[in-house]
């Protein structure tokens, strides 16, 4: 499996080549199969787990269950997907207030110790619970379960170049970034070089190798 560069990579790099293997429809097909066959398993699975979860963050702060994610896709197409709401209703208009701290270089944002995070979704986020609805967007066919992580629409207006090309292919709930030091990571050049090394190996096994590792990253609580 790929392994995280030691440095960020020059803005002049191309997409390093994608993996022959997009091009093979029995490929692709075979992880549009997964993607459907796992999505629909555990989504039938884990419904009443969900309607857990729906309670506990409406009984535990005001707002809405699910957070609307307005997001870009692949080719850059805008989607709608969608979380357990993990923070407070007003967290957007106070995301503006917290810029100056963000813990990312680059056009995201990212805050360890966010105030804006309930303590429902504090525990959410270290199982990677707030992200289990996106597994409808992996059925609906606007993400696939690992892939590039779609960036938001305002963060999309921000990306240079080079950072547009982690889009070329469709994105993911997970990547080779949430399982290789996603809590270390600092600058965003270097979250974006990890998922060209996706695209640029990408084989069905690497995806099942993902999968598995992230697997052992949910139990162990390394979310933040």
């Amino acid at each position: 499996m790929p392994q995280i560069g030691k440095s960020a990579p020059a803005e002049t790099s191309v997409a390093q080549l994608p993996s022959p293997n997009w091009d093979n429809s029995f490929l692709v097909g075979c992880k549009r199969t997964l993607d459907v066959g796992i999505s629909a398993l555990l989504l039938a699975l884990l419904s009443p787990f969900f309607l857990v979860l729906a309670a506990t963050v409406k009984l535990t702060s005001r707002g809405t269950v699910f957070y609307r994610w307005q997001v870009v896709g692949q080719r850059g197409l805008p989607f709608t997907g969608y979380k357990f709401r993990s923070m407070y209703s007003n967290a957007d208009e106070l995301k503006a207030q917290l810029e100056r701290l963000n813990e990312m270089s680059g056009p995201v944002f990212k805050l360890t110790n966010d105030p804006r995070v309930t303590k429902v979704g504090a525990w959410m986020r270290r199982y990677s619970l707030d992200e289990l609805p996106q597994l409808y967007s992996v059925l609906k066919g606007d993400m696939s379960l690992v892939g590039p992580r779609p960036p938001l629409v305002s963060e999309y207006a921000r990306f240079t170049e080079y950072q547009k090309q982690k889009l070329t292919v469709k994105p993911g709930i997970t990547c080779l970034w949430q399982v290789n030091g996603r809590n270390d990571i600092r600058d965003f050049d270097e979250w974006v070089k990890l998922d060209l090394d996706y695209i640029r190996c990408w084989t069905p096994m690497l995806d099942i190798k993902i999968l598995v590792k992230t697997a052992g990253e949910v139990l162990a609580g390394s979310g933040k």
